[in-house]
């Protein structure tokens, strides 16, 4: 079998002179023998393995059936040299045979990833990349991100929430590059961004030397710091690093008239590109690439292919600028490729590209591991990717230290420790998670309806987008594999995809508790309208409330007076509810106990001061005051307080922003022809806790007076009212 030395890690020993020099000065001259045997030892074992290795691929060529003994590889010259998953298996291999090969990335090098992306859905698809990118990765990574407004607003909240070590996120607007690349016609399905990568040399700062750059429909199945590694093989004017296009489409043999761009051969994918920044800048890329696309298009008049186009065609007059890549770096997976003959086995993988419009429903006869594999990050928990890199300081991170701050000022023997430390944990959201289209009525009379929900409450979006046409903002707590059945429900159903105006935002799952507060709060903050409608998941507003609502605003002059509208809340205990189409017809059944008015059996005090009784007769809004334990359901405007986040679970989450809403002087008005119906369902996991935990209770119970006691700091003499009707109540 092959022999070579190397270390437990796989990395071949070094024996240069200078390491092995001892530190002691009494270096005698039988250390020196040793050290000469050693390396005659080593130069025979090098020898030993040569021959190995010539008679192990003339077996491999004469058998049918590759049987791959002991790790083995043999790539072709013109796969390029793929030499470091060898070295992984202890095999000096190939053109790596010199015993004093260093390892080509080092400890803590910073490794430099761009990508365009824009909209909504390559937002999503970044987030899986980067998921498999961060799994295998052991080097601090700095993504350079050419996004649109849509793409920098998700990406940016999701990474500064996500908060892993080692990972730097810069953004570059790209919409300021559109004009740099909109003189090209393109007919591919990526548009305009499509053709951003051609500008990066431009684009990214002036002192990058080298980057990889990435589509946004890629997945890792190995570390990129091996990729990053193939800089070093660039020889002579080399400065792009490209996989060979594995269809047939530059051969122009398709169909009949089919007439792709030039190219050198099959040509080049541009899926997964290393770019030797400075080279290019001194060759002068940007001329280079702007004079072929001129002339091509005179014949061509549109790209097909987008910038894979204009980098081929550049190639096939510059041949010498490519190097190429071994073809297992961009296993292409479009319909008619031979990505097959890139991998033999599962071990050679290391880079799979869905890029055909198709995606994971293309045809390759290992397609299934393939999407099996993608499926593998696209539901992997991204809280397991915020580990620390061993050895690698991080850069100082303001929001980490100030989350530090925090809970260490908070005592872990406290047995509310667990609720204390809820209202400080960061939890990663990815905003708009969905494609969202929505401009705001130009009469500033526009309403959200704002509601958080988790897996269990999913069956309930389709009746409230029924019942209510406006925009709707939810925040949904679900862990990244729910997150991915709820994009396939959504996208499965015809009333969820018809609608454009509902903002879906996912606070991914940690810890134990549910945080209603912080879930209403993102749900709250991400709405584009004046004012919004403070409803909850298990409620259907009446039909026609949208319109009711922003007549109201008007007829309340809710722009000028700090008021909150109170939308009566119902109940039935039937699961099958004919739905009443007017008050008239809700009274009918109020009065025939088909519906009662809200938590009539368990919690009165919640909804009294509505005042039922006077609200079955009003036609004209009323005023109703602040009572202890007060829970409506509010319009109001968007710069309203943000509810308090040290409530989690059941219990108060509500009753508390309603106090501070009083505290802050808002009138409370019941509107006399407005509705909503709670629909029955089986109770939650929290308020379960809540029933059936003595200690759930207690900290609830401690977490209340403290926020009494928060408020009388706060608004002063005027917040004693609160202490006193808690006492009374």
């Amino acid at each position: 079998h092959l022999v070579s030395f190397s270390l437990a890690d796989g990395k071949p020993v070094s024996l240069s002179p200078l390491e092995s020099q001892p530190h002691s000065p009494r270096y005698t001259a039988s250390s020196q023998r040793e050290r000469e045997s050693l390396e005659v030892r080593m130069r025979e074992v090098e020898e030993e393995n040569r021959v190995l290795r010539k008679q192990l691929s003339l077996a491999q060529s004469r058998s049918p059936s590759h049987h791959r003994g002991n790790h083995s590889k043999t790539y072709s010259m013109e796969e390029g040299t793929g030499d470091s998953e060898s070295l992984r298996a202890g095999i000096v291999a190939g053109n790596s045979s010199e015993c004093g090969q260093q390892p080509a990335v080092e400890k803590c090098e910073t490794i430099h990833v761009a990508i365009v992306c824009a909209g909504y859905n390559a937002s999503r698809d970044v987030v899986t990349l980067v998921k498999s990118v961060l799994f295998h990765r052991r080097n601090p990574l700095h993504f350079h991100l050419i996004a649109d407004a849509i793409a920098k607003q998700i990406l940016a909240t999701l990474f500064q929430t996500w908060m892993v070590p080692a990972v730097r996120i810069d953004f570059y607007d790209a919409d300021e590059l559109k004009s740099e690349v909109s003189w090209i016609p393109n007919k591919h399905y990526s548009g305009i961004y499509g053709l951003m990568k051609l500008v990066l040399t431009k684009t990214l700062p002036s002192n990058l030397e080298r980057v990889i750059v990435l589509d946004t429909d890629i997945t890792f199945a190995t570390d990129i710091a091996e990729l990053w590694a193939v800089f070093h093989k660039f020889k002579g004017q080399q400065v792009l690093g490209l996989v060979e296009n594995q269809s047939d489409w530059y051969l122009g043999n398709l169909w009949k008239n089919h007439r792709p761009w030039p190219a050198l051969g099959r040509g080049y994918n541009t899926g997964v590109i290393l770019l030797l920044l400075d080279k290019l800048r001194k060759m002068k890329w940007e001329q280079m690439w702007r004079l072929t696309a001129e002339r091509e298009l005179m014949s061509m008049l549109s790209t097909s292919l987008a910038d894979q186009d204009i980098f081929n065609a550049v190639i096939k007059q510059n041949p010498f600028l490519v190097y190429q890549l071994p073809c297992f770096w961009n296993v292409q997976l479009s319909d008619h490729t031979r990505s097959e003959q890139c991998y033999r086995d599962v071990s050679d993988l290391k880079v799979i590209h869905w890029n055909s419009p198709k995606k994971l429903r293309v045809k390759n006869k290992h397609v299934e591991f393939f999407r099996n594999l993608y499926l593998t990050f696209l539901e992997y928990d991204g809280n397991l990717l915020r580990r620390e890199l061993f050895g690698c300081p991080s850069e100082a991170d303001v929001n980490s230290e100030n989350l530090q701050k925090q809970l260490s000022e908070l005592d872990e023997d406290d047995l509310c420790y667990e609720f204390r430390r809820e209202r400080f944990t960061v939890h990663r959201t990815h905003l708009y998670f969905l494609h969202y289209e929505y401009e705001p009525a130009s009469d500033n009379t526009d309403v959200t309806l704002v509601a958080q929900l988790s897996m269990d409450r999913l069956q309930m979006l389709e009746a409230i987008c029924k019942h209510w046409e406006g925009p709707i903002s939810l925040a949904l707590y679900l862990s990244d594999a729910e997150a991915q059945q709820f994009l396939r429900y959504a996208q499965g159903s015809e009333v969820l995809m018809s609608r454009h105006n509902v903002g879906y935002h996912i606070v991914y799952k940690e810890g134990q508790f549910y945080p209603v507060n912080l879930l209403r709060n993102v749900a709250m903050k991400h709405i584009s309208t004046p004012y919004m409608f403070l409803s909850d998941i298990d409620f259907l507003p009446m039909y026609g409330l949208y319109e009711y609502l922003r007549k109201s605003v008007i007829q309340l002059d809710l722009a000028n007076t700090k008021k909150a509208l109170i939308v009566p809340a119902f109940e039935t205990l039937r699961y099958r509810l004919s739905f009443p189409k007017s008050k008239a017809e809700l009274l009918s059944m109020l009065d025939m106990g088909t519906l009662f008015t809200f938590r009539y059996h368990v919690w009165t005090k919640g909804h009294a001061p509505t005042n039922f009784a006077k609200w079955r007769t009003a036609t004209t809004p009323y005023r109703v005051e602040w009572e202890a334990d007060f829970e409506p359901y509010v319009v109001v405007r968007k710069d309203c307080p943000e509810y308090d986040r040290r409530f989690v679970g059941f219990g108060w989450n509500k009753v508390a922003h309603i106090m501070e809403l009083d505290a802050q002087e808002y009138e409370f008005t019941v509107l006399p022809n407005a509705y909503m119906i709670h629909m029955p369902h089986a109770p939650s996991f929290d308020i379960t806790k809540f029933r059936s935990n003595k200690q759930y209770r207690i900290c609830l119970k401690t977490l209340k007076e403290e926020f009494q006691q928060d408020m009388s700091r706060h608004y002063g003499f005027a917040a004693l009212k609160y202490l006193t009707a808690e006492n009374n109540s």
